[in-house]
């Protein structure tokens, strides 16, 4: 095999040319409502080197030229497309409901390794079921389009006209989706490019408001003001599963209220607090039932400092009484507890800061102050009017908006929700019913959906976005729900479908200038792929393709349970009665080579474009199959390097199998002994890959494979063949090993084994103008029933590995004569394989092992345990066994030396088997072998 390094240049990769480029106005040939289809651009041919060489296993293998050879031919032949036909068997369709990624940025790790994955599982089920709908999104819509696109022009969207920002923010979306494609090409993702859609194109817009007029026609949707989850940076209210938790430094105060009333309990009590700046919107304080020490407060009134304003003092069982003093003040809003008390006890609203974390005018003299500055001014006013009793620097969780990592406020504003919190055991139930892989995943969904508090938030005040089809009347409120034929439709540019409103009369309406959650769109993903839609002959909805529902996969990372697949869930389930996928496959996230997290601020972050210069996208593709599906794993070279060495090895393998056996030659009617076991040993490994494939275990999978590959078929049954050439038994299962080989290899290495394949066994479609005969479509490789005694196979193989090895250390070469040989171990029906491959004259089994005696070599002690144990004594022991003073038992279970006995925990035994008869013992895990 040769040792030279795969040479990859740095000066471009392939992604750098385009492959396919889906646009915004040009998008993808999936059936819209009106019945048009949509179609995907790619370079005409003329644009395509012509000079491409045809497939050939002469040179080496040249990864830059085959790759992107084979990326653009997998295209433009459309390899991996799928045919719908809404006739066909559910039961017959592979459907994955694929993340639709964020365009924003540029693809990195945690793109490569999720899609990857992915691939997989689209490439195994194509060939081992058939019909594979692997679909690729462009999630467009949202704030992070808006941050883009205001980043990239240098402007700020408050500037412009809604639907003229909005047009601005799809042409720098789409300058991105064209490379993130490009990009995404040069991963050898077998994507149906005809397949794709975009989270803010009119046929998703349309079915993101067919959904939100369902869900209010089933009452699982209202429009309420209320508290909701705010964010100042963003400026728009957001879901609790857009919030989480974030260890900050702050500080505890200890502010004292005055106690008001002619006869006062006390003069004053203390609260602590890490949010002075709410004090002016403070309107009550509560103590706990229990509170014995503070139950004469209980009916009195505080007296708010700085402030002055009175409120009660009221007892709730929601105090912490181990939190700060045990008493607290309730502000509108301060947090969720806050909320609670203001419903259950109907307490006025008081809003101190605005929808920009600013002070409002209720703040008096620290109105227009941001929450921050007014914090430090209130703590001083606090300290100077004798009012501040304490302060200490804390650290505390503080929730943050996700995507920003802004504090988040808590306001009330009128806001659309989907209610859930009614129906949290049926999606239980729903994610019950779902395979999870790994298992252990499902307890973070169950958990997400019994800590639920709030109803799903699904409005957004933003101008990136699909507008909620509704119109308000400007007399009594009522909403004008748009018609479904109109759908989709823009309340601030289009007109309502009345010109009088239904419940008083009214002519004239406000349009709702709101717009839909992004996860409001994205949880819509398996009905968008299944063109789901209002059927108005049957008036009822339907499926352009409903042999892909429900889907039979939902990959994605652990990160997003919460936010995509049990938003997923929701509106399935509310709009279909059924749970949209039957299993879930749930990657972890990559890590640096330390097992840190990859952060910019840190500086750890590996750019994916700088390992595809480096190395070949068939040994990252090797990498990402490293780790058990679900496991956070670190970004480690030696995976990658691993990866190229194998396709040097499979590069190099099947020359060797071309010339030994340069003609495919029919089965022999009789297989030796060791062909036949390596054939059913190719059966036992394609039955367990198979497994293991069908179950995601890609690691698995990977590592089962590599080991039969390299250990047993190249570095063994390959130097038996090089003697056996001329034998059709031997010829006949170098190539049906081989070719299977390249199948079972597929999933992980499509380049390189669609190369090997063309080059080797494709009978027509090598040449440029023919659609290919793939590698890729063909079956799966099923076991042909090949018994054998694979034990026994296994054992010769070893003792072929340990002579060839006694001949290369005593520097004789290969064909030379061994005249004796004896074997104890089972390699019954191997004896002619082992003589004639190894040339060995004559050949003994033996009944009994031979004559060997077992000397204790070494004994090592633990002594990190045994110092701390037995102290001074150490020396004692260590003395002991220097002379020789000492007992092991039989099972070495325990070892007595100076007055102790040491537990097996505390030493460990090193053996050394000698063998004092004639000639030399070669010793393998299953034999014993005497060369004379």
């Amino acid at each position: 095999m040769s040792p030279t390094r795969i040479h990859r240049s740095t000066s471009s990769r392939s992604y750098d040319r385009p492959i396919t480029r889906p646009t915004e106005t040009d998008a993808q040939p999936m059936p819209t409502p009106g019945g048009e289809t949509m179609s995907t651009d790619a370079p005409d041919r003329d644009d395509v080197d012509q000079t491409e060489r045809e497939p050939t296993l002469e040179g080496s293998y040249d990864p830059e030229e085959i790759e992107s050879r084979w990326q653009r031919r997998w295209v433009d032949d459309e390899t991996y497309a799928y045919e719908r036909d809404s006739e066909r068997d559910p039961n017959t369709v592979y459907a994955i409901d694929t993340p639709p990624p964020t365009v924003s940025g540029s693809l990195h790790m945690g793109h490569l390794y999720g899609h990857t994955l992915q691939d997989f599982a689209a490439r195994f089920q194509r060939m081992y079921d058939g019909d594979v709908l692997f679909p690729f999104g462009y999630d467009d819509n949202g704030i992070a389009s808006e941050r883009l696109t205001e980043s990239e022009l240098d402007i700020r969207h408050q500037d412009y006209e809604r639907r003229e920002f909005q047009t601005l923010c799809r042409e720098v979306c789409s300058q991105y989706e064209a490379e993130f494609t490009e990009k995404m090409q040069s991963l050898g993702t077998s994507i149906d490019w005809n397949s794709t859609y975009k989270t803010i194109e009119p046929r998703v817009q349309r079915i993101s408001q067919l959904s939100f007029l369902d869900l209010y026609e089933k009452g699982r949707e209202y429009r309420k003001k209320a508290p909701a989850i705010w964010c100042p940076d963003c400026e728009t209210a957001i879901s609790q599963v857009e919030m989480e938790d974030d260890e900050r430094g702050s500080h505890f105060n200890d502010i004292a209220f005055g106690v008001a009333g002619e006869h006062p309990s006390r003069e004053e009590f203390v609260i602590s607090t890490t949010r002075p700046e709410l004090i002016p919107a403070c309107v009550s304080v509560f103590v706990h039932p229990d509170d014995d020490e503070n139950q004469d407060l209980v009916g009195e009134r505080a007296k708010v400092p700085l402030f002055g304003h009175e409120v009660p003092i009221i007892a709730d069982e929601r105090v912490d009484m181990e939190k700060g003093s045990g008493i607290v003040m309730c502000c509108t809003f301060g947090d969720q507890k806050d909320i609670e008390w203001y419903q259950a006890h109907d307490l006025p609203l008081r809003v101190a800061i605005d929808e920009s974390a600013t002070m409002t005018d209720l703040a008096d003299d620290y109105e227009g102050l941001s929450t921050e500055a007014a914090r430090t001014a209130i703590v001083e006013d606090l300290e100077d009017e004798g009012s501040l009793r304490d302060r200490w620097e804390i650290t505390h969780a503080v929730g943050v908006h996700e995507r920003c990592d802004t504090p988040v406020e808590f306001r009330v504003s009128k806001q659309w929700y989907v209610e859930i919190l009614d129906h949290k055991d049926e999606y239980l139930e729903a994610g019950e019913a779902m395979e999870w892989y790994p298992e252990k995943m499902f307890t973070r969904y169950r958990h997400w959906i019994e800590g639920l508090e709030w109803d799903w938030l699904i409005s957004r005040q933003r101008d990136s976005g699909i507008p909620f089809p509704v119109w308000y009347c400007e007399e009594c409120d009522h909403p004008i729900m748009a018609d479904r034929e109109d759908l989709p439709v823009d309340p601030l540019s289009d007109e309502p479908p009345v010109d009088a409103c239904p419940v008083c009369g009214h002519g004239g309406f406000e349009p709702e200038e709101d717009v839909f959650d992004t996860w409001a769109t994205s949880s819509l993903t398996p009905l968008i792929n299944a063109g789901w839609d209002w059927d108005d002959e049957v008036e009822e909805f339907a499926m352009d393709s409903p042999e892909l529902y429900p889907f039979d996969l939902r990959p994605q990372g652990h990160d997003i349970i919460s936010f995509w697949l049990f938003h997923t869930i929701v509106k399935c389930y509310e709009h279909t009665g059924e749970v949209p996928f039957d299993a879930t496959l749930i990657n972890g996230h990559v890590l640096d080579e330390n097992r840190e997290k990859m952060s910019k601020s840190r500086g750890n972050v590996v750019a994916p474009d700088d390992v595809l210069a480096e190395y070949p996208v068939d040994a990252v593709r090797f990498w990402a199959a490293s780790a058990a599906v679900g496991d956070d794993f670190p970004y480690q070279e030696k995976d990658l390097r691993a990866g190229e060495k194998l396709l040097r090895k499979l590069w190099n393998a099947s020359k060797l199998v071309d010339s030994l056996a340069p003609v495919e030659p029919d089965e022999p009617d009789e297989l030796e002994a060791i062909d036949r076991w390596l054939l059913a040993e190719l059966d036992d490994a394609t039955d367990e890959l198979t497994a293991n494939f069908e179950n995601y275990e890609f690691a698995k999978a990977r590592d089962r494979l590599r080991t039969f590959f390299w250990n047993t078929f190249c570095d063994d049954y390959l130097e038996i063949a090089k003697g056996r050439e001329d034998n059709p038994s031997t010829q006949y299962a170098l190539r049906t090993a081989h070719r299977a080989f390249l199948e079972l290899w597929a999933p992980f290495l499509p380049h390189v084994t669609e190369e090997i394949w063309q080059a080797v066994y494709a009978t027509d479609g090598a040449s440029r103008d023919d659609a290919i005969d793939s590698v890729h479509t063909r079956d799966w490789p099923d076991p042909q029933g090949y018994e054998a005694d694979l034990e026994a196979g296994e054992t010769g193989m070893e003792v072929i590995s340990a002579l060839r090895r006694y001949k290369s250390e005593n520097q004789l070469p290969l064909n030379e004569d061994l005249e004796s040989v004896a074997v104890y171990g089972s390699i019954e029906g191997f004896e002619d394989a082992i003589q004639q491959v190894m040339h060995v004259q004559h050949l003994d089994l033996l009944d009994e092992e031979p004559e060997v005696t077992t000397d204790i070599a070494s004994i090592d002690l633990d002594y990190s345990t045994l110092g701390p144990r037995f102290g001074s004594k150490v020396g004692e022991i260590d003395a002991g066994i220097e002379r020789g003073e000492y007992e092991i038992d039989e099972d070495a279970d325990v070892l007595r030396v100076a007055g102790e006995e040491l537990e097996d925990d505390l030493f460990a035994v090193e053996l050394e088997r000698s063998y004092s008869g004639e000639g030399e013992m070669l010793e393998t895990e299953s034999a014993v072998i005497v060369v004379e």
